[in-house]
């Protein structure tokens, strides 16, 4: 997807996949037992990484053949994709999707970041595929790294767009430059992975969507006041 193209598509309806196809209720039983797999693969990527799943460990935990889990995907490779893809496909329902039902400009990237720290918060119990899939295959060309890549740069895209609406609003300074701000944004995301999962420094995600006000109120425009999204109950993380 190119970087100047935020999709526009509305949210889904519950039960809806890409391309209209029917979820679980609609699926045939192949359908609804590979998402069983994909599902059951999903959980054990956040917590050993893509590069720990085998085909053996999955059959483990679904209770299934070797055989029958591979006759899903035909390769460790491909599971490791369809992993990929699932969890791509739940970003955009939890961070992208609601935010587009928010006007163009800066209310639309308050919610965009707002919906992503409340997947941040949940993430830092049980990993982010984007984050460890990052480590593991930064320099290992090939199908799965291509497969990350790619979905985090057209959620990098989503952002820095709406960033540039939010210029083209008049929310922002003229002499603004999207790029960095876009990059500051997800600067913060990277930090706060690192500070509080790793480091468990309390108060980081207090710290984080300070960082975030101090970014809108540098570009913002002078006529425009930034509204605080800080709220009282802000997690101690």
């Amino acid at each position: 997807m190119s970087v100047t193209t935020l999709p526009t598509k509305t949210a889904r309806p519950a039960g809806q996949r890409d391309g209209g196809r029917a979820g679980p209720s609609g699926m045939q039983k192949g359908q609804q037992t590979k998402a069983a797999i994909v599902d059951a693969a999903l959980g054990l990527a956040t917590q050993i990484g893509l590069e720990g799943l085998s085909i053996g460990a999955l059959a483990e935990v679904m209770h299934m053949s070797k055989s029958g889990v591979f006759a899903h995907f035909g390769s460790r490779e491909e599971l490791q994709i369809s992993v990929v893809r699932e969890y791509f496909s739940r970003f955009e329902e939890e961070v992208f999707y609601p935010a587009l039902k928010e006007a163009k400009g800066l209310p639309r990237v308050q919610a965009l970041f707002g919906n992503w720290m409340k997947r941040v918060a949940v993430e830092l119990q049980s990993g982010c595929i984007f984050i460890s899939g990052a480590v593991e295959f930064d320099d290992r060309p090939g199908p799965v790294r291509d497969a990350l890549a790619s979905s985090v740069q057209t959620w990098l895209a989503a952002m820095y767009r709406a960033v540039v609406l939010a210029k083209e609003a008049g929310h922002l300074r003229q002499d603004a430059d999207e790029r960095q701000i876009a990059f500051e944004i997800h600067g913060l995301i990277l930090a706060l992975h690192y500070e509080a999962r790793f480091l468990k420094t309390p108060g980081s995600m207090e710290r984080t969507l300070q960082a975030f006000q101090s970014i809108l109120a540098r570009y913002g425009s002078d006529a425009l006041p930034v509204p605080s999204i800080i709220s009282s109950s802000s997690s101690s993380i």
